[in-house]
């Protein structure tokens, strides 16, 4: 079984720590635990490592975060791994600050990242695994606060919170969407 999980955010230093990128904080301490690299190549930095029989691949989209269909297509098609297979690490501003859900499918709510996707691969039809950022910004700012910094008091909390998003990721590929909704889902 081939597994494909895709971290949004956006390449360059100016967007590393930021909220925006935080599909690729999580995939990064994943691939920290797995002691892997990261390669360069088609639209995505990947890497790949195998879990209880299952091939996991992780991409992070280098096309930046509104194109990011175009690197979950490729790779989708390139691996041969059904959409049922593929899980979407993405930020979310409408939960509050490290809290998590796993969804089966869903709108895009305003994310151009899952937009695109939805654009490229046929539909709302894949799982996503949301991080929330929290809505901390006045009227106007949601640029600015997504694609700014964390909060100390927000780093503080955060290998916490990717500690048990990257368990979510494994327990999508071994025991599958349903069971790990109902064991994580808060």
């Amino acid at each position: 079984m081939k597994y494909l999980i895709a971290g949004l955010g956006n390449i360059g230093p100016e967007y590393e720590l930021t909220r925006h990128n935080v599909g690729f904080l999580i995939l990064d301490r994943l691939a920290d635990k797995e002691k892997l690299n990261w390669e360069s190549n088609r639209l995505a930095f990947n890497s790949l490592f195998k879990h209880k029989g299952r091939q996991i691949h992780l991409i992070k989209p280098t096309t930046y975060m509104n194109l990011s269909g175009k690197a979950v297509n490729y790779w989708m098609k390139e691996l041969k791994i059904p959409k049922e297979n593929v899980l979407v690490v993405v930020d979310d501003i409408a939960l509050p600050f490290g809290k998590l859900r796993m969804k089966s499918k869903g709108s895009d709510a305003g994310h151009n990242g899952l937009k695109n996707i939805a654009e490229l691969t046929g539909g709302q039809n894949y799982a996503r695994l949301r991080f929330g950022i929290g809505n901390d910004f006045s009227a106007g700012r949601q640029i600015d606060y997504v694609l700014g910094r964390w909060s100390q008091q927000e780093i503080d909390f955060l290998p916490e919170a990717m500690d048990r998003a990257t368990e979510m990721i494994i327990a999508f590929c071994t025991i599958g969407l349903e069971k790990t909704m109902n064991q994580y889902n808060q």
